[in-house]
């Protein structure tokens, strides 16, 4: 039996799916996700957890981790300073810095891209002199929980360098970046799925792998719950309802537009187009718990509207459909009974959605016709109901919802396919 494993970084914990050849899911695991210094311990915790018969038959794995998620470390690995997360926003101080580098328009002009993070290090005490003997490597999450496995620094894959300035076009940094003077902190970059060397073989004891066991590139959570789906026919989409709201939708038409938060991943001879919004789940469990958003999902009449007006945010700023890192929340007024919140939270983002889709064809992607949900939310069947009002074609949910899927396939075809790219 061969066996592929996907595991998913998320922005609330960590998940691993194995799967056979025929895309059978054999065993599946799920950990809580703390901070940057257990993510080693998370990883291979995770993998200890597979049956050893399992185990010891997995030939190749693929990790997904958050967008933008990005961290500095040495040339052994260990961390220079804490990571900064996908949806920290602290590199908005440096925005016009970025602006003289990148051309008018590109999707690192934003204060949560990969490359922005990088400016804003470069500001602090600790960014390390280049001059000194030991080199420094720019990391995705993705990026560095893979060269635990394989033990080599300084490799990415082409979905997450995008917002690091890669060029997915031409499939190389572009020049203004070849001149950068931080370009020797940036990595080599790959084809999602492409095989980055073997487990290295004290790693594969420790862990019960297969000394022949292979890591590939990887990608980002939200294409891989896009790949989960199996989608592979342009003007399908995907909407990805976890902690944030993500949509993504697959066009035969390239769409980068920065005013909104819309940028363009490639998937083999295609483009996945889309954008990431700060509301979704996160905002949903700040008020209620998982309990109470069962119980009270059903007490709402999903045909109805709530009259409410909101644009759910914990914190200000959001980036898609309106990327406005200063944008306010908006959460009144707020109702007597905490159903009604509830409904009023639940159509905000559901418009919030729907707007994102609009712009998609406004600005000339493929014309949507069906839409797949995946993540936590794709269970709640009110707020379904509630989107599907809102939303102009079909929608139903995905076979497989975990981004973990979407990366075992990734692992599976190993950089082959247009659809598991």
């Amino acid at each position: 039996m061969t066996v592929t494993l996907g595991i998913d970084f998320g922005t609330s914990g960590a998940r691993l799916v194995a799967i056979d050849t025929d895309r059978n899911v054999l065993w599946w695991g799920t950990r809580e996700l703390l901070v940057a210094s257990t993510w080693r311990e998370t990883l291979f915790g995770l993998i200890r957890a597979i049956p050893g018969e399992i185990r010891s038959q997995v030939t190749s794995i693929a990790i997904d981790g958050t967008s933008s998620t990005v961290l500095l470390c040495n040339d052994r690995g260990q961390l220079v300073g804490t990571p900064i997360l996908y949806h920290d926003d602290r590199a908005k101080v440096v925005l016009d810095r970025v602006r003289s580098i990148a051309p008018v328009g590109h999707p690192i002009i934003s204060a949560t891209s990969s490359f922005a993070k990088l400016c804003w290090m470069a500001t602090q005490p600790n960014f390390p002199d280049f001059n000194a003997s030991q080199k420094y490597y720019f990391l995705h999450q993705a990026d560095w929980l893979a060269y635990h496995l394989h033990g080599k620094l300084g490799i990415s894959d082409y979905h997450n360098a995008l917002k690091l300035g890669y060029d997915v076009e031409s499939l190389s940094y572009p020049d203004w970046l070849e001149r950068h003077p931080y370009r020797p902190l940036l990595p080599q970059v790959l084809k999602p799925g492409t095989p980055m060397g073997m487990v290295l073989p004290q790693v594969a004891q420790e862990l019960g792998l297969a000394s022949d066991c292979m890591v590939c590139a990887g990608t980002t959570d939200s294409i891989a719950a896009f790949l989960a789906s199996e989608v592979d026919t342009p003007g399908v989409a995907v909407t990805s309802l976890g902690s944030t709201l993500v949509i993504k939708l697959l066009s035969r038409t390239r769409v980068d537009e920065p005013r909104y938060g819309i940028y363009s991943h490639r998937l083999g001879d295609l483009w996945l187009v889309g954008g990431a919004s700060n509301t979704g789940g996160t905002v949903l469990r700040h008020f209620f718990s998982d309990a109470e958003l069962v119980s009270l999902s059903q007490e709402i009449d999903p045909n109805i509207s709530s009259q409410l007006d909101y644009y759910p945010l914990l914190t200000p700023g959001d980036r898609f459909p309106i990327n406005d890192p200063n944008l306010p929340p908006r959460l009144t007024p707020r109702p007597e009974h905490r159903v009604d919140f509830l409904h009023g939270l639940l159509e905000g983002i559901a418009k919030i959605e729907a707007r994102g889709y609009e712009l998609l064809a406004e600005l000339g992607a493929t014309p949507l016709t069906a839409i797949y949900t995946a993540g936590g939310g794709a269970k709640n069947s009110t707020w379904t109901k509630i989107r599907q009002r809102y939303l102009p074609v079909p929608v139903s949910i995905s076979q497989h919802q975990e981004a973990a899927y979407g990366s075992a396939l990734l692992a599976l075809s190993r950089g082959g396919g247009r659809s598991k790219e």
